[in-house]
Formats: C-alpha cells, structure tokens, sequence
C-alpha cells in the first residue's frame, strides 16, 4: 500500500479536496489528506499525505507558509479576491513608497477579521453558506503573524506583487483587503501562488500528470516533514520494542528538544520529546 508524502503543484481552477480524490484513483488509497487548503484560483505547494502519513497531516497544517501574491488596488470585492463579485471602485493615488509603508504596517503579530467566504464555522454553518445567502455576520478577530512582508514588483498603476511568510490561519486576499482599507483605495486579490508549505518548496513539487505517469516513485518518506529535528536512532531491539509498545526511553542521554526516531534497521517510528534524558513519543508513525 502506498504511504508517503506527495508534494504536489495545485493547478488554478481546483480545490485542495479535488485533487486528493484525484490521488486516491491514482494511487488507489483511500487514505488521502492535505496539507493546508488552497482557493481554487491559487496555485503551488500542497503537501498531499498518503496511507500511514496522513497521521502526520496535523503538522504540516500549523507549519509557515509562503506565498506571492498579486494585490490589485482601487477594486473591493465581495470574496476579497478577484473571482468575486465587485462592490465598488476606488481611484488609486498611492506611490510604490506609500504602499511600502502601508504594508509594513501588518508586520508581527496582528488581528485578522477573516473573510464572510470562508469554511471558518459560527453557529454550526460555515461562513461562505451563508455569504452565498447574501448574509453577513459578525466575525471576531483572528491572531496571525506576519513574518516577512517584502513588496516584489509594482506592475501597473494599481497592481503590485508581494512575497509573504505567515502563521497558520493567515487569509492572504483578506491582507490585500486590509492594506487597502489602510491606503483608503480598497484592494483586492487577483493571483496568488504558494511557495512553500511545511518546509516544502515548490522545487519539490509534481504536477498531476506527472503523478499519473510516475505514481508511488514520486512518495516522499514522511520524516521528510521533519527534516528539522536532528535523528535519534534507538540503540538496542528492547528499547526500540518499548518504543513500538509506547513506552519512554527514560536513559536516552539526549539534550532538551524534539527528535525524529528511528529503530535499528532504519524505520522511523515516532517524533519524540527529549526532556531531562527522558524520551517520550509525541506522534508515532510505525504500523499499519
């Protein structure tokens, strides 16, 4: 059965969700998971968890992400983005200095009201159900960071491209909208693409057709996700079995912090936490 990580080029025009059901008819699993969803209209890097590795799914959702976005100013938009519907049209009078500044202001940690089209739930109903419903609610602000914010290119009179480094959680077509909110011309969305997710760039990424053609030959170990975390491999077969029933390692001599661990033959079988030369497993990744 296949199991391993497919890092995957999303096309523009699908959901995240269309091409895991296209990976499960390719490879015939049924276990099948992304990474952090991407809107249809976005393009880039979307890890793809397969078989055994959809356990590891959660870690690559609260990882950074990057992207490049394309902030298209003087346009406010229903979506924040430019598949929607336009609400009105602005004069854009800001120079490339002035957005800059205007950007550099969403730097750090910061509240983001997330958008009315979004799977955020209230009251049990997602938030685009009722967008569609042409109903607003209220919606509470969200702590994100912003890491790195660098404006790339100024294309046109109204429209810039930018790269930018965020937490979990971060709407990029929400952060046009609000820089300009900020510049008093409104903005809106109108390409973006994900660079890297997970530690995942898009140098490691396959596009469908070549998973069609090359299939479990493209499967990426799952410890890959966490190439971070330097290697401990168990010393003996008996602590290496106490590992497989659950158990710590309670003479593991290591310093503080977290290890990917691997048994004597080479399996990696769990991420781990090293405290006070205790090893206790975090997430284990062996078995069927």
């Amino acid at each position: 059965m296949p199991n391993g990580i497919l890092i995957i080029d999303k096309p523009s025009g699908w959901t995240s969700m269309d091409v895991c059901a296209k990976l499960r008819g390719i490879l015939h699993e049924k276990r099948v998971g992304h990474g952090g969803t991407l809107d249809p209209m976005a393009t880039g890097v979307l890890p793809v968890f397969v078989g055994q590795a959809t356990r590891a799914v959660e870690f690559a959702e609260n990882s950074r992400k990057e992207y490049v976005a394309g902030l298209r100013l003087g346009q406010v938009t229903d979506t924040q983005d430019v598949t929607g519907e336009t609400l009105e049209t602005r004069p854009v009078t800001a120079s490339r200095p002035e957005v800059e500044a205007a950007m550099s202001r969403f730097l750090g940690d910061i509240q983001q009201i997330p958008p009315m089209y979004s799977a955020i739930k209230i009251g049990g109903q997602k938030l685009y159900d009722l967008a569609r419903k042409g109903k607003e609610v209220e919606r509470k602000p969200r702590p994100i960071t912003i890491y790195e914010l660098e404006l790339l290119e100024q294309v046109s009179e109204t429209d810039y491209t930018f790269r930018c480094v965020c937490s979990k959680g971060t709407y990029i077509r929400t952060l046009c909208h609000d820089i300009g909110q900020l510049l008093g011309c409104g903005g809106t969305l109108y390409s973006l693409r994900r660079t890297m997710a997970a530690g995942y760039t898009t140098a490691q990424t396959h596009t469908l057709e070549e998973v069609q053609e090359r299939g479990e030959a493209l499967l990426q170990s799952v410890d890959t996700l966490f190439a971070q975390y330097p290697a401990y491999t168990v010393p003996s077969a008996g602590k290496e079995n106490r590992v497989r029933n659950g158990g710590a390692i309670t003479d593991a001599s290591l310093p503080d912090g977290t290890y990917r661990v691997y048994g004597k033959n080479g399996d990696f079988l769990c991420l781990s936490r090293a405290q006070r030369g205790t090893l206790t497993s975090i997430k284990n990744f062996f078995g069927a």
